[in-house]
């Protein structure tokens, strides 16, 4: 709520900057006059590249910590091609530094931030970004080529034009074509050595879940010392805890449209099916399964309480705790977490858990303020080809990989170092995705994945139950609307009640709690938002083409 009240006075404040030279018409376009042109045929980079130029590219993400120029992928690829990069990250809140540029008309050449983000549609509203497509037809005309039709057209705005290109994006197409190869982040975790120990339950049904958590608390009370945890969940928020909504409902097949309505899973999803869970999680926690530490742990308390084992199960994404299960991995291979059948409807329905959406992870953007729009699409054209993915995936031929029968295979000393040691392996050679802004992790599907010892089996175990959610992705309610008042009332109502049923001493008080919110969903007009989400999925469909 805090953010999008934020957003909203940004809007209000910097309204006068924003449209006072008459909207995308402001800001004329910029280029050095030296660069050459690329055609339909030839990438413009190749053209280019004896022409040096530094491009200041702002990452939205002030965890974000690489540089260019230290690691050898990106001293290869400037080499390649002439693009220097200095990397541009907020020191502190993301939202107060992009605005404050946006206010100013200060950004830099190239922008990197989440989809989602009420900024994507500020700049284009503003006119401070350019149509990549039209920058293309200029400058470039191979992007076109290379750019993915489907997310082309899945960022296509009311204009015509497409501002932004996603990274980590996985079309309706890329289902088809790597079915069985792609995975999913959400699993159902248990310690593997303690889940052996009490004979591999079924864990499936309430009364299964609620037997193995009492029993892993009876056999293993203490782990070094401190109290077991029976299930860990994401972190507890003012708006609610992902672990209890989309993951929860995805491992029921909850599906997120009823009768052609779009059905919000954020906002207490008033199904059956949802609430029985709901009710054995309340067990759990009156019984001391679920302690208090699980409703106030902060990301960083739950990864060390992962990395010491100290949790029987959890409902969580396995791929944020690779450096805990490598820990673990190194101390005893049988303590590590592994995935298993989680939580399922009454008719036993398959998991439906979500892989990576259409509309991925970040956009990228090129500013109208950029110094040379000829050589950003370009440089753009060539991180998104199939070259610019070896490059920035696996790093430098002979170097960091060589093939083996066509496939690109990391030499032992960088797999290695990737296996172990992260952090040093992106400072050094900068492979497997350290330069992540315009990542295609469909495209590296067709080599297949190799996964330490450490963190294979839950990735493999989720390929069976991958869905797309292409339809329901983006279904953003516009900042400041009477729908987004709705939306955000009733998600704050919710990030209170949710912990509030869970830890209710009796299914008769979560029953109160639970009637009390839905008819304050009603009465602040869910049917309002409900209507304008409906519109938004069928306008998806059509874009995807599904009826």
């Amino acid at each position: 709520m805090k953010r999008r009240i934020a957003v909203a006075l940004t809007l209000g404040l910097f309204a006068s900057t924003l449209f006072a030279g008459g909207g995308k018409e402001t800001a004329p376009s910029k280029s050095s006059g030296l660069t050459v042109n690329g055609t339909d045929t030839v990438p413009g980079w190749t053209l280019n590249k004896d022409k040096p130029i530094t491009f200041d590219w702002y990452i939205n993400f002030s965890w974000f910590a690489r540089q260019w120029g230290d690691s050898a992928v990106s001293k290869y690829i400037t080499e390649k091609t002439g693009v220097n990069v200095r990397f541009i990250v907020p020191a502190g809140s993301e939202m107060e530094k992009l605005n404050s540029m946006i206010a100013g008309n200060t950004l830099p050449d190239l922008i990197t931030l989440g989809w989602w983000e009420s900024q994507v549609s500020m700049m284009i509203d503003a006119g401070l970004v350019g149509a990549l497509d039209e920058l293309a037809e200029q400058y470039d005309p191979v992007f076109l080529k290379t750019a993915n039709p489907e997310k082309l057209g899945w960022y296509r705005q009311a204009d015509g034009k497409v501002y932004g290109y996603p990274n980590a994006s996985f079309t309706p197409q890329d289902y088809i074509t790597y079915k069985g190869k792609l995975t999913s982040n959400e699993t159902f975790l248990v310690r593997k050595d303690m889940y052996e120990a009490l004979g591999k339950p079924d864990m499936t049904t309430p009364e299964g879940f609620l037997g193995a958590l009492r029993a892993a608390k009876a056999k293993f009370p203490e782990i070094n010392g401190q109290p077991l945890i029976g299930l860990g969940l994401q972190e507890f928020t003012e708006l609610g805890n992902a672990s209890l909504e989309k993951y929860l409902q995805n491992f029921l097949a909850i599906p997120s449209e009823e009768n052609g309505k779009f059905v919000d899973r954020r906002l207490g999803n008033d199904n059956p099916e949802y609430i029985r869970w709901l009710k054995a999680l309340r067990q759990a926690t009156r019984e001391g399964l679920i302690p208090t530490d699980v409703f106030v742990d902060k990301r960083s308390q739950m990864e060390e309480k992962i990395a010491q084992g100290r949790y029987f199960a959890m409902l969580y994404q396995n791929w944020d705790m690779q450096a805990a299960q490598m820990a673990l991995y190194a101390k005893d291979p049988n303590s590590i977490y592994i995935a298993v059948d989680g939580p399922k409807n009454t008719k036993k329905s398959a998991h439906t858990l979500g892989g990576g959406g259409i509309s991925g992870w970040t956009v990228t953007m090129i500013s109208k303020n950029c110094k040379d729009k000829a050589r950003a699409i370009q440089f753009l054209q060539y991180l998104i080809s199939e070259e610019g993915q070896m490059d920035t995936c696996f790093g430098i031929p002979d170097v960091t990989y060589t093939l083996k029968n066509g496939v690109p295979t990391l030499t032992p000393e960088v797999e290695k170092l990737d296996q172990t040691d992260k952090n040093l392996q992106e400072t050094r050679y900068g492979v497997q995705y350290t330069y992540w802004m315009l990542m295609d992790n469909a495209w590296q599907t067709q080599w297949g994945a190799k996964y330490s010892p450490a963190l294979e089996q839950p990735q493999l175990w989720t390929r069976p139950y991958v869905t797309s959610f292409a339809a329901y992705d983006n279904v953003q309610i516009a900042p400041g609307s009477d729908e987004d008042l709705i939306f955000s009332e009733i998600q704050r109502r919710w990030g209170k009640d949710l912990p509030l049923m869970l830890r209710a001493k009796t299914d008769a008080e979560f029953d109160k709690i639970w009637a009390d919110f839905q008819t304050f969903k009603k009465s602040i007009g869910y049917e309002k938002l409900q209507a304008a989400q409906t519109v938004m999925l069928n306008a998806n469909k059509q874009k995807l083409g599904i009826k």
